[in-house]
């Protein structure tokens, strides 16, 4: 396809992802979103944010290696502040069980004895015996790392609106739209479902991380990501619900708890902030690029948005010049 005009569907990390890529390409794009606001209630600005393509295989699809493997570049080239020191995956004393079970389940990490998890990790020093050191994983702040993208798309030439609802008519004057509203397209897209994240962010003084720690527990595993400022985010919680609403006493419990169990000073930490978010996920978890007509679908991310959106952007742009797909994402109906 030669140079066209593009209306790109939602403004979360997905949408953002397409509109810059598309713009780059020479078309002519226009982003729109809902929401007045940048980001507000967007289930990407709940995300971790990890750049984990090794980690997540623990139970993703191999495809998911493989083209969270080609979005690193992408984000390194287009955020220079994304980070990469790695990921820590650890396991108490009482579970070296789950720890031995992770490393048969994903592939580029190194062992870890407790003289070079503290050569890593110095507040961690003995702690923990045994790790997992994942040196090509990466991370970033999402909020952000979103402004930087919508920015960059501004730059390349797209027309961003904010506060516009959606309606077909609306792509009237489009040569093409590019949907990526994640559940608001269930009334297109049947076999979306809601998966529930909760997270917390609290402030430490005291705990000084590098990067990404995953503590695995048989119930409540933990992942803390640190960011600027002294603030880390905490999060784990997956559960099978498309209910948006505050996160629940439960999980806040398991999240700090686990926390104080990685390391005693989160219990000194201040929360500053408690949510949740819900993701589109489809029935095998792999994202799809379904292309329906004039409109190209871009959804099922599940928990894997910052990881592959930058690389489904691509997707769709090779596809629009040249027909391109990939069988294991593309559904061409």
């Amino acid at each position: 396809m030669q140079a066209a005009v593009i209306t790109v569907v939602g403004a979360g990390i997905t949408g953002l992802w397409q509109a810059l890529t598309l713009a780059q390409r020479g078309h002519r794009v226009r982003l729109i979103e809902r929401a007045a606001q940048p980001f507000v209630g967007a289930a990407s600005s709940f995300a971790g944010a990890m750049l984990a393509p090794y980690c997540e295989t623990e139970t993703a699809a191999p495809v998911v290696l493989e083209l969270g493997l080609k979005s690193l570049a992408p984000w390194r080239q287009t955020f220079p502040a994304t980070v990469r020191n790695g990921t820590l995956v650890l396991a108490g004393a009482r579970d070296k069980g789950e720890l031995a079970h992770y490393a048969r389940l994903t592939q580029g990490h190194r062992r870890l004895d407790a003289a070079a998890i503290a050569a890593l990790e110095p507040d961690l020093a003995q702690r923990f015996e045994q790790g997992l050191f994942y040196a090509e994983e990466g991370h970033l702040e999402p909020l952000a790392a979103m402004h930087a993208l919508l920015e960059a798309g501004q730059r390349a030439g797209v027309e961003v609106v904010f506060g516009e609802d959606w309606h077909p008519d609306a792509g009237a004057a489009s040569d093409l739209v590019v949907d990526c509203r994640g559940l608001a397209a269930r009334g297109e897209l049947r076999a979306l479902r809601g998966v529930r994240g909760e997270r917390l962010i609290v402030r430490s003084r005291e705990v000084g991380l590098n990067r990404p720690v995953r503590l695995l527990h048989p119930r409540h595993p933990l992942y803390v990501v640190p960011w600027a400022g002294g603030l880390y985010m905490l999060g784990a919680t997956v559960i099978e619900s498309d209910d948006a609403g505050p996160i629940t006493v439960r999980s806040a419990l398991e999240l700090l708890g686990t926390a104080y169990a990685l390391h005693p000073a989160f219990g000194e930490a201040e929360i500053v902030e408690a949510g949740a978010g819900v993701r589109p996920a489809l029935p095998d978890n792999v994202p799809k690029i379904v292309v329906r007509g004039r409109t190209i679908y871009v959804n099922g991310l599940f928990r894997h948005g910052f990881l592959l959106a930058p690389v489904l952007s691509i997707m769709v742009a090779d596809y629009l010049a040249n027909g391109a797909v990939d069988p294991r994402v593309f559904a061409i109906e």
